[in-house]
């Protein structure tokens, strides 16, 4: 919002300098953006005296003139077409910024001649648009006397307004809230109604059906008939060319003077152009505007729009129609003053792409008691400045209910805004900004005017009383020390980041998708119940919730196998709903992997991703949370979801806390992603907390001085013993010496029994205190035998 100083000294009685009323502006919360302020960069110009003008001896269009600076006399080369003896000009010496270029100004040779100055047009004082000639001053002023001696400019200020803030979109609000910070005084702002003498021909309705009563609730309008539109005086001129807006006709600025000083935009169509009577209503289909900015617009039933009998002559606080504009031939006008809907005046704009000064102000919402006011102010201008005859004032509609009373609790501002201020100036305060303010049980009672529909609480009112006061006046308070401050995580919570963290340092990715599908992919899931269909879903085809993370994490992996990716991981941590009642919503930790384990590599081809690649990311998962993998079971059995040869089971005892395997290819046919794809599922809240870690220091690592030594076992078992029962058997027949037993090997086939296999593992002895002899050796392998045949049933193959 920009504003001129003398503007706003027009609403504003002040002694402030410039700088009081900038440092108050941001004190009260009008941060200001940028103060242009033309005497700072005019200090090195004086007033200059043409002595004698004569033609250039080596160009026809220039001059060459003698030119008085009231020390001396210098020469000056000149091509402006008013040069002239006896003209008092803007002179610029050597050394002078010029600002329209900001270079200094350095003596030259023109055809042969010496410059030794130059005379200044006002486009090159940056002071305006006309470069035709150089300045001509008064006859009065001094030669040689400094240009801001003689002459007063006018700075501008920028300010930022934020959106609640509308009511300083116009001068008079700003100078409002300047007064009530105690910078002056507010003006008072007289309106006198005008006698109408004689009856409108132009009338005015509202065809709106009821749920769209409040598109335009009041509509006021006046003929004036007889006008000239010509020039605007040079006041209104300056005043819209210092905020650049460029002067066009008198009846065109007097609606961009009102916008910008009192907030209220305004319209007037030319009269002679206007069909009957003038209609407030939606546009109908197939209505087009042809705006006055050269643009076409299609509207919808949406928009509200201001009509004559022939159809939409203006976009209803947005843009007039160039069918109904005034020229300078126009001698009848309509003016028109209104109030639409903020929220219908922002979406017609947006969807048309439509920023005008107008909408800006009529989105964030104009006073809606200024309405007559406006109309009878701007009826007052426009017979000022261009003559003409009045109508009666033509209303239709009411004023929109804006009245609310809000009680103020004096201790409140001290509360929250951290500020002790008497309840003597907060009652000022609030009389100063419009505020009805009376005395209340509980403290002050306070009805905000009608411009600030911003104000809807106490809270707001909390905030308008320290903002006048002064943000700078709110003490600064150190926060309160803790050196030991409280865990915000719990346990659980701290457990979900450390398996995320896990699983994204194995290279998944994580993904977050809805926790509702389709309900035929729930069923595939083991879910699409009727207990768990949703009442009102987003979309038609997401209508269940989720029986397992799975299904969503397979839709993702088929569209990016669509788009060419193919060797990927992707995670994600969610709910899954196993019934609709309280408690049957699992935290789950799902994991998917497709394609190859690594990248194509010259020193071999890769693998694809298996079974067990989906088992070590849950026990990865397992790890992560404190717990030790090794003490959970594992069974060859899955959901159905998983295929039943290539996937198994995590338990804890009796209950599962995982799964893992390939998918099953018809659920991955069903769902159209192709395959394989390998994945696991993980209940965080089935696993048992970790069992607390000692306080003290971890000891340091012990490492052994002796050899490790590696022996093998080879057992024939039946095909449906598990290989982790060999493991733990072998593992357990001395926990002391043996540090690790893998599987190395496995047959199936010739030489074999029917329903028999054989598997090969490998035990690393790890002695500590010394080297364990033959004998020693012999006894711990005769225990590993024992314990595997004691546990699977097998025997040793020889």
């Amino acid at each position: 919002m920009k504003f001129s100083l003398s503007w706003l000294k027009s609403h504003l009685e002040t002694d402030a300098t410039l700088d009081e009323i900038v440092a108050a502006l941001t004190a009260i919360g009008l941060e200001v953006e940028e103060v242009e302020d033309p005497a700072r960069r005019l200090s090195g110009f004086i007033v200059g005296h043409i002595l004698t003008a004569e033609r250039h001896p080596n160009a026809d269009r220039l001059q060459v003139c003698s030119v008085a600076t009231g020390e001396a006399t210098i020469q000056v080369v000149c091509g402006a077409p008013n040069a002239r003896a006896g003209l008092k000009v803007i002179l610029a010496r050597p050394g002078t910024v010029i600002p329209v270029t900001g270079d200094a100004l350095k003596k030259g040779n023109v055809r042969g001649i010496e410059s030794q100055g130059m005379m200044c047009s006002w486009r090159e004082l940056a002071l305006g648009e006309d470069h035709d000639g150089i300045a001509e001053l008064d006859e009065s002023f001094t030669v040689g006397a400094a240009l801001l001696d003689v002459m007063s400019f006018d700075p501008v200020i920028d300010i930022s307004v934020t959106p609640n803030r509308a009511d300083c979109l116009g001068v008079r609000g700003i100078a409002r809230d300047l007064a009530a910070a105690g910078l002056g005084r507010l003006v008072p702002l007289s309106v006198e109604p005008v006698a109408g003498s004689f009856a409108s021909p132009i009338g005015v309705t509202l065809d709106f059906a009821a749920d769209a009563a409040g598109a335009c609730p009041l509509f006021a309008g006046r003929f004036i008939r007889g006008v000239k539109n010509g020039d605007s005086p040079q006041w209104l001129k300056d005043r819209l060319a210092s905020i650049g807006l460029r002067p066009i006709s008198a009846l065109v600025d007097i609606t961009n003077f009102f916008t910008f000083d009192l907030n209220r935009p305004l319209h007037v169509f030319d009269a002679d152009r206007v069909k009957g009577d003038i209609t407030a209503r939606l546009a109908r289909p197939g209505e087009t505007l042809a705006a006055l900015n050269g643009k076409t617009y299609a509207l919808d039933e949406a928009m509200t729009v201001i009509a004559d009998a022939t159809g939409p002559l203006g976009l209803a606080g947005v843009i007039g129609g160039d069918s109904s504009g005034c020229s300078e031939t126009t001698s009848s006008v309509f003016l028109e003053a209104a109030w639409f809907d903020p929220a219908r005046t922002a979406t017609t704009g947006r969807r048309l792409d439509i920023l005008s000064d107008a909408r800006f102000r009529f989105e964030r919402g104009v006073d809606p008691a200024f309405v007559v006011p406006a109309m009878e102010l701007a009826t007052r201008m426009i017979l000022d400045l261009c003559g003409g005859e009045a109508s009666e004032p033509v209303i239709a509609g009411t004023e929109p209910d804006w009245q609310k009373s809000i009680v103020l609790r004096p201790g409140r501002v001290a509360a929250l805004g951290g500020v002790e201020v008497e309840i003597a100036q907060q009652e000022r305060i609030l009389h100063a900004l419009g505020c009805a303010v009376a005395e209340h049980d509980d403290g002050l009672l306070v009805n905000p005017p009608s411009w600030r529909a911003d104000i809807g609480g106490e809270q707001d009112l909390v905030e308008e009383v320290v903002r006048i006061v002064g943000f700078d006046a709110i003490p600064a308070v150190p926060l309160p020390r803790n050196p030991m401050p409280k865990p915000i995580l719990t346990p659980a919570q701290r457990r979900v980041g450390w398996v995320r963290r896990q699983l994204a340092a194995r290279g998944l990715i994580e993904t977050v998708t809805w926790s509702f599908l389709p309900q035929a992919q729930a069923a595939l899931f083991g879910g699409g119940s009727d207990a768990l269909q949703l009442a009102n879903p987003i979309s038609a085809d997401l209508d269940a919730m989720r029986p397992s993370v799975l299904p969503n994490l397979v839709a993702a992996v088929g569209r990016n196998l669509d788009r060419g990716l193919r060797d990927f991981s992707l995670f994600e941590i969610g709910p899954q709903f196993d019934g609709p009642e309280p408690g049957q919503q699992r935290l789950v930790a799902g994991g998917l992997r497709v394609g190859k384990t690594a990248a194509r590599h010259w020193t071999g081809a890769p693998r694809a991703v298996d079974a067990f690649d989906a088992k070590a990311d849950l026990l990865a998962a397992i790890a992560a949370t404190g717990l030790s993998p090794d003490g959970f079971q594992t069974i060859a059995e899955a959901p159905s979801w998983y295929h039943p040869g290539r996937s198994g089971t995590l338990r804890l005892g009796n209950k599962p806390v995982g799964y893992f395997g390939e998918l099953h290819p018809g659920v991955l046919a069903a769902l159209d992603v192709k395959g394989p794809l390998v994945g696991f599922e993980l209940f965080i809240e089935a696993l048992p907390p970790a069992k607390a870690k000692p306080s003290r220091a971890r000891p340091l690592l012990k490492a052994s001085a002796f050899q490790p030594l590696d022996r093998d076992f080879a057992f024939i078992l039946d095909s449906k013993v598990a290989a982790e029962q060999v493991v733990r058997a072998a593992r357990n027949a001395d926990k002391v010496l043996i540090s690790d037993v893998v599987v190395f090997d496995l047959y199936e086939g010739a030489h074999l029994p029917e329903g028999k296999k054989s598997l090969a593992i490998s035990v690393t002895l790890q002695p500590t205190e010394r080297t364990p002899t033959d004998e020693e050796i012999e006894a711990v392998s005769t225990r590993i035998v024992q314990a595997v045949i004691k546990a699977t049933g097998g025997e040793l193959r020889g």
